[in-house]
């Protein structure tokens, strides 16, 4: 859930700061052909809930 929620989450926010820094027009010489993913990691929320359906899952099974 920490990796989840807080690394792959930062990864994304650098990601985008990224590619919006590479398409800043005169700021670098470099030609990219293809973005960063910037969709990584989950928001809190989304953690919360999925740990809550797998306690539920759990004790049922």
């Amino acid at each position: 859930m920490y990796d989840a929620c807080g690394i792959r989450r930062a990864a994304g926010k650098q990601a985008a700061l990224l590619n919006k820094l590479i398409e800043t027009p005169g700021l670098t010489g470099m030609q990219v052909s293809e973005k960063l993913v910037e969709v990584l990691g989950h928001t809190p929320i989304q953690v919360f809930v999925g740990a809550i359906i797998g306690v539920v899952v759990g004790i049922i099974a």
